[in-house]
């Protein structure tokens, strides 16, 4: 057994100023800041989930968002779940986000990959119509017109279609399917597979940690989309949650379920609000843990290889 050492008189090659282990100050640096970083992120989400699950007594004595628990009460989810306006809000958020992110991730997984293959139908127009739509927005009222003459005027088509594709996301997934190796999708071609089965079968496989970012980034985007429900939709009857924060919340109108039949333990309309605010962020809590380990890998080897 050898063991290689450098020549004598030679001096060791330097390393990379990332290559480098950290000094004690520099790792005592880093600690600091990705503890403030975690401080800032949980103690507004601490205050919102307290104060939701404060009682009225509570709340009325800190005057405001609370800090110190004293008591835990339901009653503000009880008090939202109870009344129609918010839990069919609850509905109609989840079947526009679920639909919307399996009709703009298939688009997208389609465009990309037909945009990644030299040859294909119309390659040079339609990649640079989409990469022109990073310069170029029709704009509000072009959209509007083009929704309403299409007759999706109040239908849950209008949360969907207008931003059912992003340039963006295209662009990251045609930068991963470029990267697969051609001799690949080459050997299946021989083998006598078709593009369909070729995308189902080797690419989409490969091509796991990109796309589940991507129909994350497309599903965040459906839940928390309000612009759209307030210009398209007019019936309240099918506003998303994202609408119903908006309005109940930021523009402070008044909740029917702190309205409707208010007794002396009813809850304050402050706890009601932050109970919805908690609803509207639990499920990309929930989810981002579970797609987050394919963040470096799906989006940025992705994005910069390519």
């Amino acid at each position: 057994m050898t063991t290689l050492t450098s020549r004598p008189g030679r001096r060791p090659a330097r390393l990379a100023p990332w290559e480098e282990r950290p000094s004690p100050a520099g790792q005592l640096g880093k600690g600091t800041v990705v503890t403030l970083i975690v401080l800032a992120v949980l103690g507004p989400l601490y205050t919102i989930v307290l104060t939701s699950l404060s009682p009225a007594a509570t709340v009325n004595r800190a005057g405001g968002l609370v800090l110190v628990p004293d008591g835990i009460t339901l009653e503000a989810y009880r008090q939202i779940f109870s009344d129609t306006v918010v839990s069919r809000a609850v509905l109609v958020s989840t079947g526009v986000t679920l639909a919307g992110t399996l009709i703009s991730t298939g688009v997208s997984v389609l465009g990309a990959y037909s945009l990644s293959r030299p040859g294909s139908f119309l390659h040079r127009p339609l990649l640079f119509s989409i990469l022109l739509m990073f310069v170029f927005f029709p704009g509000i009222i072009p959209v509007y017109l083009m929704v309403s003459g299409l007759g999706l005027k109040d239908s849950y088509w209008s949360l969907i279609l207008p931003t059912a594709v992003s340039a963006f996301n295209v662009v990251v997934l045609r930068s991963f399917f470029m990267n697969i190796p051609g001799e690949v999708l080459d050997s299946a071609r021989i083998d006598g597979a078709g593009e369909w089965r070729i995308l189902w079968r080797i690419v989409l496989p490969m091509s796991k940690a990109v796309t589940a970012v991507v129909a994350m980034f497309y599903a965040v985007g459906y839940w928390n989309a309000w612009f759209n429900a307030m210009l398209y939709i007019d019936d309240t009857r099918r506003w998303p949650l994202a609408l119903i924060l908006r309005q109940y919340v930021v523009d402070s109108n008044p909740l029917p379920a702190a309205t409707a039949g208010v007794t002396g333990d009813a809850p304050p309309t402050l706890a009601i609000k932050m109970a919805i605010v908690v609803i509207a962020v639990l499920p990309a809590l929930i989810i981002y843990p579970f797609v987050q380990r394919h963040f470096t890998k799906g989006v940025i080897v992705g994005a910069v290889k390519g």
